[in-house]
């Protein structure tokens, strides 16, 4: 959205390098059972050459899944009935406070693709504090030690309500809310489960710990804009000038700096404010 495309391999790598992990994170519960520490962080690559193992005969068919598989979490209410459903057009309502701060980060539990049929089951609140661990998140972040603006959370299956309050309340000490907006929760209850599952849990995370993401795209695409690198390919498209790119380092510098902004607030003591009482 802000920097034009000037290296599309290198920005292709970047983008997807998070689902590959994923998906060696899959293989290791499919053969052991269980989501163990031992997957080294470039598992999936070999030299500095940049070229994948043959791990995967299919990559891409296994990442378009994991995509498909989040893409059917966030439609659930629409196709099936549930206790609590919740309309696509309450995410962007209840997870953007602000206009520029709308990129949702988002994970999903049990991880799995349409082929893994040997994926173990996963009871309920472990699959809670799975969607808040790094190995769940579906970019390379770590959201434990980021501030939160809002949350919502999307269980399938046989899940009661309460069941969905008692996580919240024994996961909020351990995460980090802004003080405006210590209640920022956002909640679906679809009673269908996916195929082959008893429930799922897919989670969209308004949070600062995106910025590591667009910091590393800014260092990449400065790397090549100072060599004027695949500038002329650019240049040569109507409506395109060099203006063009300096005002997309403007924008995206503006956004990483009300992110560090809201960074600096994360130390601060939350303040406890009254409910609102109503005047009879």
């Amino acid at each position: 959205q802000f920097l034009p495309r000037t290296d599309f391999r290198k920005t292709q790598k970047f983008i997807l390098l998070s689902l590959f992990d994923i998906i060696s994170k899959i293989d290791l519960v499919v053969n052991s059972g269980k989501l163990g520490k031992i997957m080294k962080p470039k598992s999936l690559l070999t030299s500095s050459a940049g070229t994948f193992k043959k791990q995967h005969k299919r990559p891409f068919d296994a990442m378009n899944n994991i995509v498909a598989n989040l893409m059917l979490n966030l439609t659930s209410s629409l196709r099936f009935e549930g206790s609590l459903n919740m309309d696509i057009n309450e995410i962007s309502i209840n997870l953007v406070p602000f206009p520029q701060l709308h990129y949702l980060v988002s994970s999903l539990t049990p991880l799995y693709t349409l082929a893994d049929i040997n994926v173990p089951p996963r009871r309920l609140d472990p699959m809670f504090s799975d969607a808040f661990s790094k190995d769940y998140q579906l970019i390379q972040a770590d959201p434990k030690h980021s501030l939160y603006l809002a949350c919502a959370l999307m269980v399938r299956g046989n899940v009661q309500i309460s069941d969905l309050r008692r996580n919240i309340e024994r996961l909020k000490p351990s995460l980090h809310f802004v003080s405006w907006n210590q209640e920022g929760w956002k909640t679906s209850l679809c009673s269908v489960p996916p195929v082959g599952h008893s429930h799922s849990l897919s989670a969209l995370a308004n949070h600062t710990c995106v910025k590591p993401t667009f910091v590393e795209l800014r260092e990449r695409f400065m790397r090549l804009y100072k060599k004027k690198a695949h500038l002329h390919h650019c240049l040569q498209v109507e409506g395109m000038e060099e203006s063009c790119f300096t005002e997309a380092m403007s924008s995206l510098s503006a956004l990483i700096q009300e992110y560090n902004q809201l960074d600096a607030t994360k130390s601060m003591p939350v303040e406890d404010f009254p409910r609102l009482r109503v005047a009879v």
